[in-house]
């Protein structure tokens, strides 16, 4: 059974293996190319350039929430990016590391932390780069800002509860990897990340409130201009994190399932 101190302490023990491993995949993920790393943050930047020329140039949107729908725009898509490339390489982790997974003891359970973590790298990169778009803009922090943190482990969080079901079930049936690119490719319309939940009728905003990656995007901009701390929202922190220990069960409970059978499918 899941326990978060069990978990914990595993992690923390394994500490400086996962930061190497972490590192070493960030690096091997984009060697052989001529930009190499840089490609890492060109992507993310071309997507978000064109989504603000459409919705702002080609369809003039003028500002959410009293802020430049740029500003508005990045504060739900930067989450969304670390979300979406986190789940995607954790997903896949113990393919891409099939020999590790055959090694007797070797903790192969790191292995999604190590993808999370190799991804949270340029999440770093461009939560500086939002600060900096907003101070130009002149949205300077403030002291709502520091929950940036907060939202931030809400993220590792229920990124890691998710990969653990994820990338376990995907050794078995290959297909499945394809099936959550299908759904991360669908989440991003039915968050609230390029359009504001205010237009759906109040009566039907708890559809998308149980969207747990709606708690967390609507938290950066909380963070960010809104001026709300999440214990104002106790309600949706609560379900959050139910939510999350949820998923923290599940996933601890079809890993432990299925890993005694991993080397021999892969």
């Amino acid at each position: 059974m899941f326990s978060v101190k069990g978990f914990s302490k595993e992690i923390y023990n394994s500490r400086k293996m996962i930061t190497s491993l972490a590192i070493n995949d960030f690096k091997m993920k984009y060697a052989g190319s001529f930009l190499g790393i840089t490609w890492a943050f060109i992507q993310p930047i071309v997507t978000i350039l064109v989504y603000w020329a459409v919705f702002q140039v080609g369809f003039r949107s003028g500002q959410v929430e009293k802020v430049p729908f740029i500003l508005w725009l990045m504060s739900g898509l930067i989450p969304w990016f670390f979300h979406y490339e986190a789940m995607t390489s954790a997903t896949n982790c113990f393919f891409e590391y099939s020999y590790l997974v055959k090694k007797v003891l070797f903790k192969i359970s790191i292995l999604p932390i190590v993808k999370i973590l190799s991804s949270f790298f340029v999440h770093i990169f461009f939560i500086a780069v939002m600060l900096l778009i907003f101070a130009i803009y002149g949205e300077y922090p403030t002291i709502y800002s520091i929950q940036l943190i907060y939202y931030v482990g809400c993220l590792i969080a229920i990124t890691i509860a998710l990969s653990y079901i994820t990338s376990s079930i995907v050794v078995f049936f290959k297909d499945f990897g394809q099936i959550v690119g299908i759904v991360l490719q669908f989440g991003i319309w039915v968050t609230p990340i390029m359009w504001n939940y205010k237009m759906v009728p109040e009566n039907w905003r708890w559809v998308f409130k149980m969207n747990p990656i709606y708690y967390v995007v609507e938290g950066y901009r909380d963070a960010m201009f809104n001026h709300v701390w999440f214990w104002e929202k106790m309600n949706e922190s609560l379900w959050f994190w139910n939510l999350t220990l949820i998923y923290f069960v599940i996933g601890s409970i079809v890993y432990k399932k299925l890993k005694m059978h991993f080397s021999d499918v892969l």
